[in-house]
């Protein structure tokens, strides 16, 4: 696996939340600094030596809008 990549969204508390696609892998994180040491820590634990080199995180933002 060369990448993998994180959907991330922000907290209905605050913060983010990021998951792996096609992974089970799950963390957060209160500031954008914070969650990308989170995902790192949390590729690393999850692969070991095989983490693949890298990580994509894609950020997504909902918004309703009315006319």
């Amino acid at each position: 696996m060369r990448e993998i990549i994180f959907l991330v969204e922000e907290a209905e508390e605050g913060g983010f939340v990021a998951r792996a696609l096609g992974e089970a892998i799950f963390t957060e994180g209160e500031t954008w600094e914070e969650l990308k040491e989170m995902v790192r820590d949390a590729v690393r634990c999850h692969f070991g030596e095989e983490a693949p080199p890298i990580i994509r995180l894609h950020f997504v933002r909902e918004e309703v809008l009315t006319p």
